[in-house]
């Protein structure tokens, strides 16, 4: 074998990322060729699809299916590898496995005569064959072959590997800035690559809906366009005049969701109510209150901030908000919904003599009750249909619905105050892992928002507060990286936010790393070396490491830095 293809093969063995729990590089490579099958077992068919759809349009080779090793030793170079790169790629479902690393678990075994992948589960065996990719290289990451006769290599290695958390999610905000149906499938594929398996869509906000409701079609029809759109931060004195919006159909989301399955993601999806909610409104004025302000006069709101037009607290709300959660669960599977329930200022309420007759006829106390009354109504009624809600950390105001899960978000705080009380978390604090944070401190950052966050300290993020037992611990589900786009109005701005920090995220969120403070960031970089040129045959228009390029700037658009350390609360 060319010494060039084997060195090449044995740093792959290294820079990995996530890292894997336990790495064993042997001596060797397995050469893959054009009689390399694909030994597919029950219950892998969607990860060898994925393999020939992928590895194969980068290699060009065909991994037909078959069961490989049937050559002699005559027949190799002497050294147990076939010299036209026969062989096989097997994938397993493996009851061993799954007992010993659980569903998404996996352990990959290369060889002179070929790989060996054992997944815990289906999920598990999909995650080994990202990690396979890797292996073969910067290059199996791209779309068609670069050079022809390429000799493609496996290092002879042993990996053994299992995720730290259950999920390991991004949010991504649509309702901003959207994103066509196109973009949010190529994000899955960048998730997937990341080994992360969750997709928070965040669907309906002020600024835009963004999911077809048949019943009510002025959601879409009025809700989805705004007339234009605040250039920066909402200081800042400029704006884009042109008509901004969009939506996906139902067949889009149906096609979302099965795509994101096959690569063993769950998209949550998010309809923000009682707050965010002045699109709804502007579309529907019953739905706001209407004995405080004239709702007719509303619009799809083109700025940004915390809006004071909310939800009024009747029934006539309710029953429309479930008639959209009745087709929502129709089209998203998962377990979880997400209701928002964030940043809902309580101001017209308080001006409301409807909203006050209701908070005593209810007997909820207070605005921050009738909040609760809202989130605690509609944690029943997904309950019921075999749901669980799942809101930001202000549904704890005026009292937590029993089976609510919380996404702690501004701070550690509201996710330590619901693990105590037994409540499942999802840790994403915005000082920590908010990536419309700005990565640098220098001026050509573009549109700088919030404090520096930069590629160290999200890989420093601990999303397990020291202050809490085992038993609450166990409470926190996982970690989500929220990507909220007022400022990212193109998918390169997006990327340019999102990369590359979402691989540190990815392998806090996968792999079993020491406390913050003795995580080996110089072996991580080391690894980002050669993620960096994954990354460019992915098509990233990630942030370099040296700062941005002239097009990623945004010169004269106002951003809203804060100097200093974040506060940990």
């Amino acid at each position: 074998m060319d010494d060039a293809v084997t060195a090449d093969a044995a740093r792959a063995a290294t820079g990995l990322i996530p890292q894997p729990r336990d790495t064993r590089p042997q001596d060797g490579a397995f050469l893959l060729g054009p009689d390399t099958v694909l030994d597919a077992g029950p219950g892998t068919e969607t990860t060898a699809a994925w393999l020939r759809g992928t590895v194969g349009a980068a290699t060009g080779l065909p991994l037909p299916p078959g069961t490989g090793g049937g050559r002699n030793r005559a027949e190799t170079g002497g050294d147990g590898t076939d010299r036209d790169g026969s062989g096989a790629i097997r994938l397993r479902v493996d009851a061993d496995t799954a007992d010993a690393l659980g569903p998404e678990g996996y352990r990959l075994t290369a060889g002179h005569t070929g790989v060996t992948l054992l997944g815990g589960g289906a999920a598990g065996t999909f995650w080994g064959a990202q990690t396979l990719r890797q292996l073969l290289g910067p290059d199996a990451h791209r779309r068609a072959p670069l050079r022809p006769g390429h000799h493609w290599s496996v290092p002879a290695v042993r990996i053994e590997d299992a995720p730290r958390f259950a999920w390991r999610g991004m949010m991504l905000d649509v309702a901003r800035h959207f994103l066509p149906k196109d973009g949010v499938l190529r994000y899955l594929d960048l998730l997937a690559a990341h080994k992360l398996n969750v997709l928070h869509l965040h669907l309906t906000d002020d600024q835009g809906w963004r999911i077809e409701i048949e019943r009510y079609p002025r959601l879409t029809e009025a809700g989805a366009w705004r007339e234009r759109t605040k250039l920066g931060h909402r200081a800042s004195p400029l704006w884009d005049d042109r008509p901004h919006g969009g939506y996906y159909t139902q067949d889009d989301l149906r096609e979302i969701v099965a795509y994101a399955a096959a690569r063993h993601i769950s998209v949550v999806p998010e309809i923000d109510i009682p707050g965010h909610s002045q699109a709804a409104i502007a579309a529907y004025p019953e739905l706001g209150n209407t004995d405080v302000i004239d709702t007719n006069s509303l619009k799809v709101w083109d700025t940004w901030g915390v809006n004071p037009n909310v939800l009024a607290p009747t029934d006539n709300a309710l029953r429309f908000y479930e008639g959209v959660l009745e087709e929502v669960l129709a089209l998203f599977p998962s377990r979880f919904v997400h209701i928002g329930g964030d940043e809902c200022p309580k101001d017209q309420w308080r001006a409301s003599p409807y909203a006050q007759a209701r908070i005593k006829e209810l007997g909820v106390g207070d605005e921050d009750g009738l909040q609760s009354w809202f989130i605690r109504h509609f944690d029943r009624w997904l309950a019921d249909r075999g749901r669980r809600l799942i809101g930001w950390d202000e549904i704890l105001e005026g009292g937590l619905a029993p089976g609510a899960a919380v996404s702690s978000w501004r701070g550690y705080a509201g996710g330590i105050a619901a693990a105590q009380a037994g409540h499942d978390v999802v840790m994403c604090p915005e000082q920590q892992v908010y990536l419309d944070h700005r990565q640098h401190d220098g001026p050509d950052e573009p549109v700088p928002i919030g404090y520096v966050r930069t590629l160290e300290d999200v890989y420093r993020f601990e999303p397990v507060p020291p202050q809490l037992t085992p038993e609450q611990a166990a409470h926190v589900l996982g970690t989500q990286a929220n990507v909220w786009t007022e400022v990212m109005e193109t998918p390169q701005r997006l990327d340019y936010q999102v990369f590359p920090r979402l691989a540190a995220f990815a392998e806090v969120a996968w792999s079993e790393l020491p406390p913050p403070a003795e995580r080996d960031h110089a072996g991580f970089t080391r690894r980002m070396a050669a993620h960096y040129r994954r990354l460019d045959a992915l098509g990233v228009d990630y942030r370099p490491p040296g700062g941005p390029l002239p097009w990623q700037r945004r010169p004269g658009l106002l951003g809203r830095p804060i100097e200093g350390s974040p506060p940990n609360v």
